[in-house]
């Protein structure tokens, strides 16, 4: 296999690969990208520096590794919770409003959302292609699938899903980051209400015509 920077390095041992990445992870977190090492990174998971290079290549693609994993965790959770909050079939209102305060008071306030920010915002440099990455564009599309489900069943009125999804996340969950800053993974009664109404203002600007 090849890494991000187009090295052949090899899949390895699955526990082994995983011991390096939490070693790189925590590093990250605690002392930066910057001042973290492949050597500090070889010593923390107890592993030459040779396997850290063969397993990621170099310390960037370890980076993006550390990321990825933060990222295919927190979009398990969102598939997960859009299939058991917002069912297609379900009251579209309570459903989004369940799906919303799930995520905000429980994905967000998450170690890997905590990790996937942090290092999204102090190591950005080091990540050049990220807003391209699926990191950052498989949560809308996910949003995106189950709106145009709904949009299907005549629920919504949803000709273009992706651009009904970039509205549903700035009319909820930027809108409550926003409006709360840290206060959005809290499970208070503030973020639920700015949740419930952009949740409604959603629905009244997707609402179907009705025929006569």
């Amino acid at each position: 296999m090849t890494s991000a920077a187009g090295k052949t390095v090899r899949e390895g041992s699955a526990a082994k690969r995983a011991t390096i990445l939490a070693a790189a992870r925590e590093l990250f977190l605690t002392d930066g990208y910057d001042r973290t090492s492949v050597d500090a990174v070889s010593a923390r998971a107890q592993v030459s520096k040779r396997t850290v290079y063969d397993y990621f290549g170099d310390k960037q693609a370890l980076l993006l590794a550390v990321v990825e994993q933060a990222g295919r965790s927190l979009l398990g959770t969102l598939r997960t919770t859009l299939d058991e909050e917002l069912p297609v079939g379900g009251d579209l209102e309570a459903g989004l409003i369940g799906f919303c305060t799930r995520i905000a008071t429980s994905a967000f306030g998450s170690s890997d959302y905590v990790t996937l920010s942090r290092l999204q915002s102090t190591a950005a440099a080091h990540l050049p292609d990220v807003r391209d990455h699926w990191i950052a564009t498989a949560p809308e599309e996910l949003i995106a699938e189950r709106l145009a489900e709904f949009a299907r069943a005549g629920m919504l009125a949803a000709p273009d899903p992706a651009l009904a999804a970039d509205h549903f996340m700035a009319l909820t969950f930027l809108l409550a980051q926003e409006k709360l800053g840290p206060a959005a993974s809290a499970d208070g009664a503030a973020v639920r209400e700015v949740l419930r109404q952009g949740v409604r203002a959603f629905l009244r600007a997707y609402a179907p015509v009705a025929r006569s």
